[in-house]
């Protein structure tokens, strides 16, 4: 996949990235999606394992290396025991801003200093590789519309893409529909976690993007 040296939470925040509306990536649905890349990497390096629904660092003393992952680690054991779909939203904003600032870093994004009304200071981060993030949305595309065979996606790429589908981001569009589109999300399912407790784990974390993807587009009563 393109960017391939980037982690899943930098890849879902890429994919969520609308260049038209640079500023409507920061809302809590994207916090929330990038969060859940974060997670899922984080159990597929057996960093944090599944308690009858509880996340639960598997050691006291593990570092991954990568700031954003390593963070979320230390946010997991110095707070209360939470299940999977409530640390997808806790504090997810923490996540995402840490994401964000590594592609600045990463040259993915620029931040661009500006102000707001002539008087207020704000900063307004831009696409800088802006041909790299439409591949990686092509790709993505490709892996969910099943161009791509099952067992020539590493499990990293098809935890992404099954995320992806769950958030539906508005940059990457809907890739396909009906019994298609769920067969193929299992198959990548069981691509990108093939121990149950991992499944377990994307499963759980995939719900809760899906509920608030769904809440998001049901009609008001009135």
């Amino acid at each position: 996949m393109p960017n391939g040296p980037l982690s899943p939470p930098a890849r879902l925040c890429l994919l969520a990235w609308d260049p038209a509306r640079p500023g409507a990536t920061d809302s809590a649905r994207v916090h929330h999606l990038v969060r859940a890349g974060a997670l899922t990497e984080l159990a597929r390096r057996g960093l944090l394992v599944d308690d009858d629904g509880v996340a639960v660092p598997a050691d006291p003393d593990a570092r991954t290396g990568d700031a954003v992952l390593d963070g979320l680690l230390d946010l997991v054991r110095e707070s209360m025991p939470h299940r999977w779909r409530t640390w997808v939203r806790r504090y997810a904003r923490v996540t995402f801003d840490a994401v964000r600032e590594q592609l600045v870093a990463e040259g993915q994004l620029r931040a661009e200093k500006k102000r707001v009304l002539g008087l207020f200071p704000s900063v307004e981060y831009v696409l800088e590789r802006p041909a790299a993030a439409r591949a990686l949305r092509e790709r993505t595309r490709s892996v969910l519309e099943g161009a791509v065979p099952v067992d020539e996606i590493s499990e990293r790429d098809a935890a992404v893409a099954v995320l992806a589908a769950a958030a539906e981001p508005r940059a990457l569009g809907t890739a396909g529909t009906g019994a298609d589109r769920e067969a193929r999300i299992a198959e990548l399912t069981g691509r990108a976690a093939a121990a149950p407790g991992r499944r377990r784990i994307l499963i759980e974390v995939r719900g809760a993007l899906r509920a608030e993807a769904t809440d998001a587009v049901a009609p008001s009563g009135g």
